[in-house]
């Protein structure tokens, strides 16, 4: 049921987004999304097939009927390796343009004016968002280095695919609950320590965030769909101020085309 809750954030995300004071601050986070994705599927498509071939060729004849196992998981594995790295680098790029854009979700679900937001304050915002990224590339990367140990491990490697789902599923929690954590000064630490206290909860999101980038040119949408999908769910699960305000909104708001 958890899971359910948490992967319904994401449909809340899409439902917000239409609302147009949020259009402007779409656009960019989607353009380097798009752009980030093209060049991981031409990676994904140029290279790791050859690399399949070669590594097929390796194999002696008695094994000559795995081959289609082998081949689902490879593309799994690498398929999943290429598209979630690809996914947090545009979100490194994109860093400081999706805290602005999870900061305006949540003064549309508080009912504040949407101010605008100009160049200057992009930049001033640039050498935060920057360290952000990269403590969380910090706690990626070592997790990220196991499991591709393990995958080439025999036997052992029949596991990978479901651990890399369950890992990237947790990944993408991480990293887009941080955007209104970090808007809201949560430390990187506490937000580590709430989420862990609903885990399913954000599993659920962070699954449903980890689908959306597997089908493809809709994952081009994934980025600005998960901050504010991320958004409502620290306004609606974290953020104890506007869950116990009995003056404050407890649904979306109508969107208004």
């Amino acid at each position: 049921m958890k899971l359910l809750i948490g992967a319904r954030y994401l449909l809340k995300g899409a439902r917000i987004l239409l609302h147009p004071k949020l259009r402007a601050f779409v656009l960019l986070p989607l353009l380097v999304n798009v752009i980030m994705f093209a060049i991981g599927f031409g990676v994904l498509l140029f290279f790791v097939s050859g690399w399949m071939e070669g590594i097929l060729g390796w194999l002696p004849g008695w094994m000559s009927g795995v081959t289609t196992i082998l081949w689902f998981l490879f593309i799994s594995i690498f398929g999943m390796g290429v598209f979630f790295s690809f996914n947090m680098l545009a979100n490194f790029i994109a860093a400081p343009l999706n805290g602005i854009l999870s900061e305006k979700v949540e003064q549309v679900l508080s009912g504040h004016p949407v101010a605008p937001t100009n160049l200057g304050a992009i930049l001033s915002s640039l050498p935060h968002s920057i360290l952000r990224e990269a403590r969380k590339l910090m706690y990626y990367l070592p997790r990220m280095l196991l499991l591709v140990v393990v995958s080439f491990i025999p036997v052992v490697n029949v596991l990978a695919p479901w651990l890399w789902l369950a890992f990237g599923a947790w990944v993408m929690a991480i990293h887009y609950i941080d955007y209104p954590m970090d808007n809201n000064g949560v430390t990187f630490k506490n937000m580590k320590a709430s989420i862990t206290q609903e885990r399913l909860l954000h599993l659920g999101f962070g699954g449903a965030v980890s689908m959306l980038l597997m089908v493809p040119f809709a994952n081009f949408f994934a980025m600005p769909l998960a901050v504010a999908g991320a958004t409502i769910l620290y306004v609606e699960q974290h953020d104890t101020l506007v869950k116990t305000s009995a003056s404050a909104p407890q649904s979306l708001p109508i969107v208004d085309h």
